[in-house]
């Protein structure tokens, strides 16, 4: 799989599908997007280019752009900071064209999600952001409701994903350079593609770089979730800890704090997501920078495509970064 910085395709197949438009114009699939739906708000060259890349592929352009459309966001907890960014950037995509979206809080709820999945299909469409249930039932619940899945892959559907492994990857290499030999993982919640997808990837990592991993169980994606993990993390003799979030790497600090550790001097403690929270708590967290706003944008346009009758069947990831702060330094002295 192929990982870019950008919005691009993910893959080697060149179809009359948005994506392969976006490459063949050398742009963003949400700036091909807006050549279709918002034709003003790009430059006569950029509209030109894209315009010309769809006619010699055959790409379909008869659209009703114009139309205002109603669609589902579907997330786990609306309170995570991660999802209200999402949200926020989804809301003010859709609010260029007008667009309306009816919010569904699954609470991390099986039971729930199932149920507000099956209203959000009597929309003109929905959003499902990291949904928890089984592929098999996120696809027979969608049946053939215009959809979107964010920060999931699920075959059959068109996905947008924020890259599981080049940011995590980093995270390692970051703590191996320092000295650290012994890592943990702190997980997140059962069945999240997310967690399953980092906790691989860090494994892998950890093998390259001939570090020793405890996994430490799963808990909630929150900063309850990281002080209930404070225990096992510093029953495990690891130096450093990676988590799920950055809300599990906060509450692991303050629950360590309260167990007697200082976090970066006896622990190091690295993050993922990079809310606005992690650079203003002392220490400063280290963390891998997750494009959420990026994301939500980009599902939204890949939605309306769909919603107006283009096949989207596309699966476009993009990239993750680790940002340096001051919660990681080398491990204590034996």
């Amino acid at each position: 799989m192929r990982i870019v910085g950008l919005p691009a395709r993910v893959g080697d197949r060149m179809a009359a599908t948005l994506t392969g438009v976006a490459r063949r114009a050398g742009v963003s699939i949400s700036t091909a997007s807006r050549a279709f739906g918002e034709p003003d708000r790009l430059a006569p060259p950029t509209l030109g280019r894209v315009l010309e890349a769809a006619g010699e592929l055959g790409y379909a352009t008869s659209q009703s752009a114009t139309a205002t459309r109603t669609f589902g966001v579907v997330v786990p907890d609306v309170a995570n900071p991660v999802y209200a960014t999402l949200l926020k950037a989804i809301q003010g995509q859709a609010w260029h064209g007008r667009h309306r979206i009816v919010l569904f809080d699954a609470d991390e709820d099986l039971r729930r999600e199932r149920e507000q999945i099956e209203q959000a299909r009597k929309l003109d469409g929905m959003l499902l952001c990291s949904p928890r249930l089984p592929d098999a039932d996120v696809l027979d619940l969608i049946g053939d409701t215009p959809c979107v899945v964010v920060n999931r892959q699920i075959d059959g559907a068109p996905c947008v994903l924020m890259d599981p492994e080049h940011g995590p990857s980093q995270a390692i290499e970051h703590l191996a350079a320092l000295g650290h030999t012994h890592i943990a993982y702190a997980a997140g919640p059962r069945g999240s593609w997310a967690d399953a997808r980092r906790a691989d990837t860090v494994a892998r990592a950890c093998e390259r770089h001939g570090i020793r991993l405890t996994g430490l169980s799963h808990h909630a994606a929150s900063i309850q979730g990281g002080r209930a993990a404070a225990a096992p993390a510093a029953a495990s003799g690891a130096t450093a800890v990676i988590a799920y979030n950055d809300l599990v790497a906060l509450g692991l600090e303050a629950g360590l704090l309260e167990l007697g550790k200082r976090c970066p001097a006896d622990i190091s403690i690295v993050g993922i997501d990079d809310i606005d929270l992690a650079g203003a708590v002392t220490p400063a967290l280290t963390t891998v920078r997750m494009p959420i706003e990026r994301s939500g944008a980009l599902a939204v346009d890949l939605l309306l495509q769909a919603m107006n009758g283009t096949a989207i069947d596309d699966v476009v990831t993009l990239g993750s970064q680790l940002i340096v702060r001051a919660s990681t330094a080398p491990p204590p002295a034996s």
